[in-house]
């Protein structure tokens, strides 16, 4: 009996290497003969977490720019410092006194940089004052910035992707991230179109030079006079059917006291005016508005948001900084001492600069990417909402439209990343024999993103099987 025992434990063993084998095999065989590694660079890390052992390297200590499996780094990181019960909060009070309906005093808001602070809070915060019988404001409405420094952009990010929405301006104080989001309607031919913004501000203005069904009047343009800071929305061209767009403005924290600012005159509330400032410490509470973290987190996973990153990327600085303004030099400092405590890996060797991947200055490994996927699946309390939180292939997220068929389909949960000359992709998938997988590929120097999603969906697909 014992001699049959050993026989089959001799024989699982053999399987194990075989297939190990051939896993290493097919993924030599891809890398070698796949067209998109003809004219560019990756890198690749697979690790068994089941067994804690690996399976796969290739150019995997290599530096590479991320792209948004940076995004991996920083939700870890927030996961672990932060705490799953983290809150974005952002605070209305009042500092005087109230004599019937009138505030002898100064309205203050003081921002938590949240990210997901929407047209409805403000309308609440509105509410709020009105619900306090204040009908009129001798003082001012004072924003309170201080959680976060000047710097409205990171390290390395591109001046000219502005005025796109995935690159706002940051802020303390986020209103509807930043944006605004504008609608063209066809009128009758040779009409101006009709045009909707929101939300509804006076802190822009719309210049409407476009036509309907004219194809003289060229192709539609929808910007923002960004060279200048500007805040004119301009529309010019020819419209032939509705369209969206949304762009950013300048000045996310002006954007939000403004709007606020006529969000309390539609209610017959008059103050004096809009200032910025810091909020006293015995000012006397009027609202709250608690968001968290978990919305934050699968906005920055599942849709790849960077406003969302860097708001959780700041968290994790403001938590450790003990200076009044907070920025990206004190969150790269907890980022890196995190990696260095609990990670293992020397931040030297490496350069973090952002916590979303938009920056050129960004350059990590594969290995280093693996590294936080093996902590978040080894530690209970940030893996659960680490893993919740990622894209699901064919379902949802940035994975929502790849890998809609085969072993891969359901089972990969990874995070995605892309910005010029570069495609990664590093999450978990769970291996035919159980195992739970997790891999890193980062693609570099790829002008067709399309050709490196393809050549890692190929990677998964094998790792499934």
């Amino acid at each position: 009996m014992k001699r049959v025992q050993w026989t089959i434990f001799i024989w699982l063993c053999s399987l194990c290497v075989l297939s190990a084998q051939t896993l290493r095999e097919r993924l030599d065989a891809l890398v070698q003969s796949d067209p998109v590694l003809q004219r560019s660079e990756v890198g690749i890390t697979v690790f068994d977490l089941t067994e804690g052992t690996s399976l796969y390297q290739y150019q995997a200590d290599k530096l590479y720019r991320p792209a948004s499996t940076e995004k991996v780094i920083t939700a870890v990181t927030a996961l672990a410092r932060l705490g799953e019960n983290h809150c974005f909060r952002t605070h209305l009070s009042y500092i005087g006194t109230l004599c019937q309906d009138t505030l002898k005093g100064n309205l203050y808001v003081a921002g938590g940089f949240d990210p997901e602070f929407t047209e409805e809070d403000l309308d609440r915060f509105a509410q709020a004052v009105y619900d306090a019988g204040i009908r009129t404001i001798e003082g001012d409405l004072i924003g309170d910035v201080s959680l976060t420094d000047s710097v409205y952009w990171g390290p390395g990010w591109s001046w000219d992707d502005t005025p796109e929405s995935f690159q706002p301006y940051l802020s303390a104080l986020m209103l509807n991230r930043g944006c605004v989001k504008i609608t063209v309607t066809p009128q009758s031919k040779g009409e101006s179109p009709q045009v909707e913004v929101s939300p509804v501000s006076d802190y822009y203005t719309v210049d409407n030079q476009a036509r309907s069904y004219d194809a003289t009047s060229g192709k539609l343009r929808i910007t923002r006079d960004w060279l200048r800071n500007g805040n004119t929305i301009r529309i010019s061209g020819n419209v032939t059917r509705q369209i969206t767009r949304v762009l950013n403005l300048y000045s996310s924290e002006n954007f939000f006291l403004q709007t606020f600012c006529c969000r309390l005159r539609e209610k017959g509330i008059t103050l004096r005016a809009v200032s910025k400032g810091l909020c006293p410490s015995d000012t006397i509470s009027l609202a709250v508005c608690s968001r968290p973290i978990d919305e934050v987190l699968k906005r920055a996973l599942k849709k790849s948001d960077n406003l969302s990153a860097e708001a959780l990327f700041h968290h994790v600085g403001i938590q450790e900084a003990d200076t009044l303004y907070v920025g990206f030099k004190e969150s790269q400092e907890a980022i890196c001492r995190f990696m260095k405590e609990e990670i293992g890996h020397l931040p030297e060797r490496y350069r973090i600069v952002d916590g979303s991947g938009v920056s050129l200055y960004n350059y990590v490994s594969p290995a280093l990417l693996l590294a936080y996927l093996k902590y978040a699946y080894y530690h209970a309390p940030v893996f659960q909402p680490f893993y919740e939180a990622l894209p699901i292939a064919g379902i949802d997220g940035t994975l929502q439209g790849r890998m809609k068929k085969g072993k891969a389909f359901r089972n990969v949960r990874a995070k995605t990343g892309s910005v010029t000359g570069v495609s990664s992709l590093a999450g978990y998938v769970h291996a035919s024999n159980g195992h739970m997988l997790a891999f890193v590929i980062i693609n570099q120097n790829v002008l067709k993103p399309r050709e490196a999603r393809s050549f890692q969906d190929k990677i998964c697909e094998i790792l499934a099987r």
